[in-house]
């Protein structure tokens, strides 16, 4: 096992790496100049490189990117200052000059062009919202979606299973942005004095009595709306392994021996038939918190997504690279992750 983590260490670290190139390079071969963004177009030339000194894009592009990875990588070199140890939080490892250390720190994701607040504090701020969000969409993909698909194929070719085929092939074909406009339509505006539910607002509101409060009313319909999709691809998936499953000899021997319908469905047959959901699982909730950009977007719900689509329309590109390259983390490790849990649920599947 630790073999295999420090194997799949590497290989995250060298997906990470390549992301950060794409990422890096992509957002500064755009014909943008934040300097400009921030001063306006009738800022003086000298308050410009000023910007650009400030922000390191006076420098040509490969040294940029230099630094960015120095910035990114939890050991790098750092000026023996202390303004800069202010400024990246590092501790000392051992000194390589009179001027400079090598440092270890968290990866430091720069300061945002416009606010000028450092970028991983701003996503801190967000990413709680955006967790709440996908987690709860995720368990209510699986709980009703696990459901389905064994209804479906517990009774298959009748109108259960139909019906459960025709609204997860309904889910599937809708895309996120088109379902969450309709459901707030109609269930935000249209039956909103039956629901209680609004077209838009946040996990946290203000109350003028209570101050910041948590508003669940407001997580209702983008959590039904970001859960649509994997809702649907999970009855689909429960559906298939479930036959699959359910024509096996063992299950044949466990009708032959008396076990009762519920403890051949859901003790044997659904435990052997998980491996392919939890795949759908672990990817749809990496994906949720990517497709989150959309669902937050159109329900006004401050999170990741909202917080990311606000600084690419300013193009503040080290907040848009910020929350790119933690989504990007986020499914290395759930990748990880899934590939520990498989052999935990099915000792069948060997670690390689």
């Amino acid at each position: 096992m630790i073999r295999y983590l420090i194997r799949k260490f590497f290989y995250g670290s060298a997906v990470m790496l390549g992301i950060v190139v794409v990422v890096f390079f992509l957002f500064n071969i755009l014909p943008v100049d934040p300097a400009r963004m921030t001063q306006g177009q009738r800022a003086d030339v000298q308050s410009l490189q000023a910007v650009r000194k400030e922000f390191g894009l006076d420098k040509p592009i490969p040294v940029q990117f230099l630094y960015y990875l120095n910035d990114l990588s939890p050991i790098g070199f750092h000026l023996n200052t202390k303004q800069e140890q202010q400024q990246y939080h590092y501790v000392k490892l051992f000194p390589i000059s009179s001027e400079r250390v090598l440092a270890i720190k968290w990866p430091y994701l720069r300061r945002s062009y416009q606010t000028h607040k450092e970028v991983a504090k701003l996503l801190i701020e967000v990413i709680p919202n955006t967790l709440v969000l996908a987690t709860t969409a995720m368990i209510f993909a699986i709980i009703i979606g696990v459901f389905f698909g064994v209804l479906s194929a517990v009774h298959q070719n009748t109108w259960i299973d139909r019906l459960a085929i025709g609204i997860s092939t309904l889910g599937v074909s809708a895309p996120s942005f088109f379902a969450g406009i309709i459901i707030a339509w109609i269930f935000g505006f249209e039956l909103s004095k039956y629901t209680g539910l609004n077209m838009s607002g946040s996990l946290y509101t203000y109350d003028p009595f209570k101050g910041e409060v948590i508003s669940w009313r407001n997580l209702v319909l983008p959590m039904v709306t970001l859960g649509l999709r994997p809702l649907a691809i999970i009855v689909q998936l429960t559906r298939n392994a479930m036959l699959d499953e359910l024509g096996k000899d063992y299950i044949r021997t466990a009708r032959a021996k008396g076990l009762s319908e519920n403890a051949i469905v859901y003790r044997h047959a659904l435990k052997n038939a998980l491996n392919p959901v939890i795949t759908a699982i672990a990817n749809w909730f990496a994906s949720l918190l990517a497709g989150s950009f959309f669902v937050e977007y159109v329900f006004g719900y401050n999170g990741l997504g909202k917080t990311t689509v606000d600084a690419l329309e300013m193009s503040d590109f080290p907040v848009v690279m910020g929350s790119i390259l933690f989504i990007a983390f986020i499914f290395v490790v759930i990748n990880i992750l899934v590939d520990i849990i498989y052999v935990w649920v099915d000792p069948r599947v060997k670690l390689s």
